[in-house]
């Protein structure tokens, strides 16, 4: 379980100081499906990046369980970061003079996972595992992102804009492959968008608005990648 207490996260100067997160509070269960809604600006990405230890925050409290990881050290939080949480954003962040296999490879390393092809696989790209990404299509190298990304086993997986970049074919297809996984694997997954109709996926719905949350709502019938508009 993951709960913030009041966090609080600024940016700028003593001069120019502009407050993003307004003291949130909230409670994500173990195994839930969330995505956060909300205008530019609203602070989305800065509470995804509180929550999973990215950013530190100014004031309050990001438990994992019992745990408090604003307490941790940078190298402990380094750690933590490592042993728990996985990443995917807009960008694919993938090193274009590796492999796929050797891009993937290298978030299964952090776990000591040797069995890391099969995620290549359950993203359907074991007939590219030795194509470099120049040589993938923008969904192919999104979805080497995803099983980097798992090949770390994590239990909470943060997404941030994931089909942002992706055509409506392209990003259908790759939120099927996170539903799946996560059924299959049973992580936890956090997403920011600005896509209202994927919120019709997840069974925990945030608004944000103003660096505040401004609702929460669960939704008892979530739908597949296939079933909502776009």
């Amino acid at each position: 379980m993951i709960r913030m207490e009041h966090v609080t996260k600024s940016y700028g100067n003593k001069e120019n100081r502009v407050p993003v997160l307004k003291g949130v509070s909230l409670t994500i269960q173990d195994e839930d499906y969330v995505v956060i809604l909300g205008a530019s600006g609203s602070g989305k990405s800065t509470l995804l990046q509180v929550m999973s230890g990215l950013e530190k925050a100014d004031d309050g409290q990001v438990f994992y369980d019992d745990q408090d990881i604003e307490l941790l050290s940078e190298e402990a939080l380094t750690r933590f970061r490592r042993d728990n949480v996985g990443f995917i954003f807009q960008q694919y962040y993938l090193l274009p003079g590796l492999t796929v296999d050797k891009n993937v490879k290298l978030g299964a390393d952090l776990a000591g996972n040797k069995e890391y092809r099969d995620m290549i696989d359950a993203v359907g790209l074991s007939e590219k595992i030795s194509k470099l990404p120049g040589e993938l299509s923008g969904g192919e190298q999104q979805r080497v992102a995803v099983a980097r990304a798992l090949s770390k086993k994590p239990k909470v997986l943060f997404l941030d804009e994931p089909t942002g970049a992706l055509d409506e074919a392209t990003g259908r297809q790759v939120l099927d492959y996170i539903s799946k996984l996560r059924e299959e694997y049973h992580f936890t997954v956090i997403m920011v968008t600005h896509n209202d109709h994927i919120a019709e996926m997840a069974n925990t719905v945030i608004h944000m608005n103003s660096g505040n949350i401004v609702d929460v709502r669960q939704n008892d019938t979530p739908k597949g990648a296939y079933e909502i508009e776009w």
